[in-house]
This record gives C-alpha cells, sequence and structure tokens, in this order.
C-alpha cells in the first residue's frame, strides 16, 4: 500500500499521526510539498508573537482520538500564554506551528520504526492521473532540482491536504502600490508600512483582526479604518463550559433524518430551542440579540460582548459547537432550498461560529475608544488614486495610503498553487466540482482532508474538522 500526500499542513500532520497510531502492515507514505514551511501551511508559519492562535486548547488537537494531545504538548508553556478574560492560553500561531512540526516528526519516525518507507519531497504537484490499477502525480520539483524538470509518482491511494484559499482582490487593485494582497506572514508585510500612515483593512473577520492587533503591537501610530460590506466584527469567545448538549446532538438528527426523511432548519431551530430552554434559557430573547448584530454599533456590541465572556449562558457556546459538528452533519441531509435558507445568513453565522479572542478583542476596544479605530461598511468601491487609495462607502468616501486586504477567503475554495492539480482532476473525472465549491472525489483512491473537500456548509472546518478529515481519509486508504 502505496499512500501519497499532497500537502504538508495540518491536515497532513493528523492524517501522519493517525496512521502512526493504527495497527496496519507497514506500506509506503510520499508526502509532497513545495513550501519550505513543512507541517505548519500558510497560518501557522513563523510571524509576529502578536498572531494568536485564535481557539482554546481544547479544541486544537490535531489528533482526532485524543481531544486532549495539544493542551498535554503545551504543558508547562501554557501559563505563560493565558488570556486573563478567557481563562485559557493562547499562544503565537508559529508556536502551534511547532507543535505540528513535532507531531509529525513524532509520526514520522513511529511509521518507520514500524518498518514503513517514508519519503517527504520538495515538489508541486500539477496533475494526478489513472495509470493502470494505480494513480500517477506529476510535480515540479523543488528549487533544489533542475529548473523546470518534472517528476512522476505512481501510488495507489492519493490524499490532498492542499489547505485553504487566498483573500480574493475584490477591487481589483493586485500589484498597484500600497496594496497589500495577502497580509500573511505579518512579519514581512506590516514592516513596510510607516508607523504614521492611514491603513485601510478590507474585511472584518479573524484576518482583519489579526491584522489590526498586528499594527498596534508594532507601534502604529496613524488612523486605522475597519472597512467592509457588512461592517459585521466577529464575536468574542466565552469562556468554555462543561456542558453536553442531550438535544442538538448528531443522533437526534440522524433520528429525525430516519423518522422523517428528511431534516430541515425548522428542525435544527427546534432542537436548539429545546437545548437552551432546559438550561432555562429564552431562546426568543437569544435569538433577537444574534438578529440584532447585523444592525448594532459594532464597537457598543464590541464591549457588551467583552463584559459577557465570563457569562453562564449556554446558548451561543452550543450553537458554536454544534455548527462544527451537529452542522456538518446536518447540511448533507438538508434540501438545497434549506442550505439557501442558511446561506442567507452567511456573515452573521461566520461571526458567530468563528469568534475572536478575548485579548484581540480587548485591543480593538482600546484602539476604538482613544479614536484610532474606526470601522465603516457598506464599502462600495476602491481606487488607487494619485499615489493613495479612495474608498466610496455608505456614508462618504475616505482616503487611505495602505490597503491591506484580510477579506476571508471563502470556504471550500481552491488555493492558487493547486488550481493546476484540480483541473486535472475533475477533467481526468477523478473528481467533480460542485457548484459550492471544492472538490468531491470521484474514484474511491482519491481522498480529501481540509476545507477543500466540496459538499459542506459554508463555516469554514476549524482544527477538529480538519483531523477528523484526516483520519477518515487515512482510515479509506487503508481500507483499500
Amino acid at each position: 500500500m502505496h499512500i501519497a500526500v499532497v500537502g504538508a499542513g495540518a491536515a497532513a500532520v493528523a492524517l501522519l499521526d493517525h496512521l502512526a497510531a493504527g495497527a496496519a502492515p507497514p506500506g509506503a507514505v510520499t508526502v509532497l510539498e513545495p513550501s519550505p514551511h513543512l507541517w505548519r501551511g500558510r497560518p501557522y508559519a513563523p510571524d509576529l508573537d502578536t498572531v494568536l492562535v485564535n481557539a482554546p486548547p481544547s479544541i486544537m488537537s490535531i489528533r482526532h482520538s485524543d481531544a486532549g494531545h495539544y493542551a498535554a504538548w503545551l504543558g508547562e508553556r501554557g501559563p505563560a500564554h493565558l488570556d486573563e478574560l478567557l481563562g485559557q492560553p493562547l499562544v503565537p500561531r508559529a508556536t502551534f506551528g511547532d507543535y505540528l512540526a513535532e507531531t509529525a516528526g513524532t509520526a514520522l519516525a513511529t511509521l518507520r520504526g514500524r518498518g514503513w518507507r517514508v519519503r517527504v519531497l520538495a515538489g508541486r504537484v500539477t496533475s494526478v492521473a489513472r495509470a493502470g490499477g494505480r494513480l500517477l502525480l506529476r510535480t515540479e520539483q523543488g528549487q533544489e532540482h533542475a529548473a523546470d524538470h518534472a517528476a512522476d509518482h505512481a501510488a495507489d491511494h492519493v490524499v490532498l491536504c492542499v489547505g485553504g484559499g487566498t483573500p480574493p482582490d475584490h477591487y481589483g487593485l493586485a500589484g498597484t502600490p500600497g496594496f497589500v494582497a495577502d497580509p500573511y506572514p505579518l512579519a514581512g508585510t506590516l514592516e513596510r508600512i510607516p508607523a504614521e500612515s492611514v491603513v485601510a483593512v478590507v474585511g472584518s473577520g479573524l484576518t482583519a483582526v489579526d491584522v489590526v492587533v498586528a499594527l498596534a503591537g508594532r507601534g502604529h501610530t496613524g488612523p486605522i479604518r475597519l472597512v467592509s460590506r457588512s461592517g459585521l466584527l466577529p464575536h468574542v469567545w466565552q469562556r468554555p463550559l462543561d456542558h453536553r448538549p442531550i438535544h442538538l446532538t448528531v443522533e437526534r438528527v440522524a433520528a429525525l433524518h430516519r423518522e422523517n426523511g428528511a431534516v430541515t432548519v425548522d428542525d435544527l431551530v427546534r432542537l436548539l430551542r429545546a437545548e437552551v430552554g432546559e438550561a432555562g434559557e429564552d431562546f426568543d430573547d437569544f435569538a433577537a440579540g444574534l438578529l440584532a448584530a447585523r444592525h448594532e454599533d459594532p464597537v457598543r456590541r464590541l464591549r457588551r460582548q467583552l463584559a459577557a465572556v465570563g457569562d453562564g449562558a449556554i446558548a451561543r457556546r452550543v450553537l458554536q459547537t454544534a455548527s462544527h459538528t451537529v452542522g456538518a452533519y446536518a447540511w448533507r441531509l438538508l434540501a438545497e432550498s434549506e442550505r439557501a435558507r442558511l446561506r442567507r445568513h452567511f456573515r452573521l453565522a461566520t461571526s458567530v461560529v468563528s469568534p475572536m479572542v478575548p485579548v484581540n478583542a480587548s485591543v480593538l476596544l482600546r484602539l476604538a475608544d482613544s479614536g484610532q479605530l474606526t470601522m465603516a461598511a457598506g464599502v462600495r468601491g476602491i481606487e488607487a488614486s494619485d499615489g493613495r487609495f479612495r474608498l466610496r462607502g455608505d456614508d462618504g468616501v475616505w482616503t487611505a495610503d495602505t490597503v491591506v486586504n484580510a477579506v476571508n477567503a471563502p470556504p471550500q475554495s481552491v488555493p492558487p498553487a493547486a488550481r493546476e492539480l484540480v483541473a486535472s482532476l475533475v477533467t481526468g473525472g477523478l473528481a467533480a466540482a460542485p457548484p459550492a465549491g471544492g472538490i468531491v472525489p470521484v474514484d474511491p483512491r482519491l481522498h480529501v482532508a481540509g476545507d477543500l473537500a466540496g459538499g459542506g456548509s459554508f463555516v469554514t472546518s476549524g482544527i477538529p474538522g480538519v483531523a477528523a478529515r484526516a483520519a477518515s481519509a487515512a482510515e479509506a486508504a487503508l481500507a483499500g
């Protein structure tokens, strides 16, 4: 059994860790990755210490079968990075990258010790095609190889672990001086921005929060303006509670599907209503508060949510957790009309299920209270003008010296470096490309781990989802 792994980010680490934990007979694994930052992917490469892991340790384990794996690795390092409000350690993302790299190294050593043949090669896979009873991978070799030299690798199974997309350029500013097309790593992009300059950060999600916090950490003194279409900031994480749902569960959703032959959004709402009611909370008040976020002043909302970090209400916590667990399962049971109902709330849903950590929220609130940070919704256009940028929105026209593109890539988007590969899979009939994005394997020897997997919801996978998909892909490959 020879498994080829395309990409060496978090999903590949989870895959290797799962293989190493199993008892399958020895085989061969070849990992192909063009980036020098093995095992870290784009999110966890070396960067500024102000760029933090955006979730508590309890949901950051790369080992699918052990939710405490990351927390155990942190050990005595944790208290030095404690978020006082959240009561949890939040380390720099580069430190989480160290965790991934160490986990991958341990898995590779374990596999080799059990007789597996393991290779990690530098190279970008450009195509995969059928070749008799196997799959043939065509690669562009890394820089240490001769220029333009290509190589072939045959495998019995191929697992795609290529990561997510990059920020889309909605306003066609690529190549314009002063425009930062992709902010990561922030250590490299922000050092070119003068401290006193006027900066417009396009977007209002987690990437935009990272940019603002990093600018503040570098001592930026000029005005910072968050500009976006919705103006909706992420919600703020609340302290984890030991609450186990009894109504909004995969088992209950599966039972509804067996009984009725279908699952609707209203069914899911009823389960959430029962969960919230069981805890003595008012579901209608909770829902009204969520919907009001689209019109509430963002600074007032930020202040209110920071004050509620330690609040004991379970409703938002249950919704956040269920969106990544129950939601991922239920989405596949929903009719397209039901999915469309949920997509209408895309921005609000994203802000709820992908919250920011309190320490970052505190920085935003401090900058807003001082007047250095302002936020504007309803942005309609951005264009270069006389060496600066002109921004048009619902409440007027503004100018900026620098524009940082912090728009989050949509889920299931194809990374630029993988477009040629994905095109070959679809053209060759190994995979299909659903209209909503991503790809769905057609050949059982092809597997996808991570957000490239088509057919999922619009909620971007967190580490638990990535680890679960990788473990599933490993089991499918081993099953032959």
